[in-house]
């Protein structure tokens, strides 16, 4: 039989990887969005796009950062009490 705590845990693992590659790459739109900006005369709707895409990046890795974080602290519990 297989733990549902661990099956839990290997599912917050994936959807916070998920969500950190997503971050990321929100991230990178960002930059990419700046910099075409600057090279085009800074138009606002360009200034709205990288700034939409930037708070979006932070509101996405954020809360996945510290999910892995806790699935982490969590494995590394049960194995100094030898749990797991």
């Amino acid at each position: 039989m297989s733990d549902p705590i661990l099956e839990q845990r290997a599912r917050v693992r994936r959807l916070a990887d998920l969500a950190k590659r997503v971050g990321y790459l929100l991230f990178g739109v960002t930059i990419v969005l700046f910099f075409v900006a600057l090279a085009t005369g800074f138009s606002g709707g360009m200034a709205t796009a990288a700034t939409i895409t930037l708070v979006a990046g932070c509101l996405v890795l954020a809360p996945a950062i510290l999910l892995g974080y806790a699935v982490k602290g969590a494995e590394r519990d049960e194995r100094e009490r030898g749990l797991g």
